[in-house]
């Protein structure tokens, strides 16, 4: 073959940009009765519009505010087009509901045709469509996640009787919290890394049978790494692999450091898999790892050659709960901190009941859940105002359907805004100000609200709910009773907008903290 000139090289580019183009316009044409919305530019589609993630924003010399450029934006479009309506990110036709009785409607009422997982090419490379979270709905997904889900409640994930070891990383985070107090004189100390390492190391010990101290570099290089790739997913250029799937072997920029990030990621769990592998003992399984391995053995010998139990499959479930396990639950934790150095009176008020219930000599329980309902409702008011997974994770129509109306054509990306559910005028009372009573009644007990739903709804719902409920209260709890939080003198407090990765956490901050004993 001969290599191509630059007028050859030009006019190939301009040949399959053309194709595209007729492409695009074909499939826009076949498009009826959908959802109303923005008019997509060509080949980027409404990517090229408000609907671009502010890294991009500043590279073509404008600026945009990190929040409004996803979230209050995607809010603001249902004003203009109702609580469903259409975008385009390149071709590919996006649906987002806005409000709770869209989301509702959609996920809890028409779980069969709104519950399946789309294509995304930024995430599809990374997981190969395997796992819990990403995999598409059916029988594959059905057997994994039941398997998975009883296997973890064997280990204690949503019992009482795990409460020992949440409580004991939290042992280790009040230690170096109060060491570091002790050392530093009172100086402003990053939460971020105990408190992930903490929470980590609950699902690691049901899910890899062991735990991690907070100084272990490896551990702790890994917790960064999986952070940084939520973001560059999300919040860099890197969404462009969404558009053009083949920028993800560019072997630059954020694009190369997606690659290095899965990579490490990947050399870790495969390393602690096939240490299980080598020391299994069927008759004593230690954690889920074991359980699953011993299943994969059993159908071998079974000989069941068509068995989604495979060593590859295992290994995306361990990413999935890993990540999961671990991201959400410490940007929670994190933002609850946060507000609570913000209102300093709320602050006071939660550790005033934590002290008349509980006292200052004994840990917090979940039995003292019920007698703590300020405490709960706080709790609660700061996931309303956050949203840890403020988008949820996109799901997909697995089949050609009518939806209020409008024709949602077989495998359109849904978005549910589960910012706006929380931010909704109709159903909560001046939803921007930060108000814990908003889930007290008259008496002071706790409101249960079926619109508050910051683990997701419908049949992908978040699997860890219960897990995430009781590391949130048992934290908080043993943090607030033990010390109090403020912000250092002289810094100004860090945007609530927050890092929207795929996950909503803080602005990085620092905290003073002083002894409460």
């Amino acid at each position: 073959m001969f290599p191509l000139s630059c007028t050859d090289m030009a006019a190939l580019i301009v040949v399959l940009l053309g194709c595209y183009l007729a492409h695009f316009y074909q499939k826009q044409r076949s498009l009826v009765n959908i959802p109303p919305g923005p008019k997509p530019w060509p080949v980027v589609g409404n990517f090229g519009g408000y609907f671009i993630p502010p890294v991009l924003w500043r590279r073509f010399g404008r600026t945009l505010d990190t929040q409004k450029s996803a979230l209050v934006l995607l809010t603001e479009q249902a004003e203009l087009y109702g609580p469903v309506y259409s975008l385009f990110v390149g071709s590919q036709l996006v649906v987002v509901l806005t409000g709770f009785e869209a989301v509702k409607e959609a996920l809890s009422l028409q779980p069969e045709v709104f519950s399946d997982r789309p294509d995304i090419p930024s995430i599809s490379i990374l997981t190969k469509r395997k796992g819990i979270v990403f995999a598409p709905y059916g029988p594959v997904w059905k057997q994994q996640r039941k398997f998975c889900h009883t296997i973890l409640r064997s280990f204690g994930l949503g019992k009482l009787s795990f409460e020992p070891c949440i409580l004991k990383g939290l042992d280790t985070v009040k230690s170096e919290l109060q060491r570091y107090n002790e050392e530093s004189d009172g100086a402003a100390v990053n939460l971020a890394p105990l408190i992930s390492n903490a929470v980590s190391n609950v699902i690691c010990s049901m899910t890899l049978g062991q735990s991690f101290h907070h100084q272990d570099r490896q551990f702790c290089t890994l917790l960064d790494l999986m952070d940084r790739g939520l973001e560059i997913c999300v919040n860099s250029p890197a969404v462009l692999i969404n558009i053009f799937p083949l920028f993800y072997y560019l072997p630059f920029g954020v694009f190369k450091e997606l690659r290095l990030v899965e990579r490490d990621i990947t050399v870790f769990l495969k390393m602690i898999i096939a240490n299980h592998k080598e020391t299994l003992d069927r008759q004593k399984p230690r954690d889920l790892v074991d359980m699953y391995l011993i299943q994969v053995l059993a159908q071998e010998d079974a000989g069941e050659k068509d068995s989604s139990f495979t060593d590859d499959y295992l290994f995306y479930i361990v990413g999935d709960l890993f990540i999961a396990g671990t991201d959400t639950t410490t940007n929670s934790i994190l933002w609850i901190l946060l507000y609570m150095m913000l209102f300093p009176d709320i602050q006071d008020k939660v550790a005033a009941e934590i002290d008349e219930v509980v006292g200052r000599h004994r840990n917090p329980s979940m039995a003292d859940k019920g007698s703590l309902p300020f405490t709960e409702a706080t709790i609660m008011e700061v996931q309303r105002l956050t949203v840890v997974v403020p988008l949820g994770i996109p799901h997909m129509a697995s089949k050609t359907t009518v939806f209020r109306g409008y024709t949602i054509p077989q495998g359109t990306v849904i978005l549910p805004n589960l910012w706006s559910v929380h931010r909704d005028p109709s159903v909560w009372e001046n939803p921007e100000n930060f108000d814990p009573t908003r889930f007290l009644d008259d008496d002071g007990k706790l409101l249960r609200k079926e619109c508050f739903i910051p683990f997701g709804i419908g049949r992908r719902v978040c699997m860890g709910e219960q897990l995430a409920k009781m590391e949130l209260f048992l934290t908080i709890t043993s943090l607030l009773q033990a010390f109090k939080f403020r912000l250092p003198e002289g810094m100004p407090p860090p945007p609530l907008h927050g890092r929207f990765g795929l996950t909503l956490s803080p602005c990085p901050f620092t905290v003073c903290v002083s002894s409460r004993r």
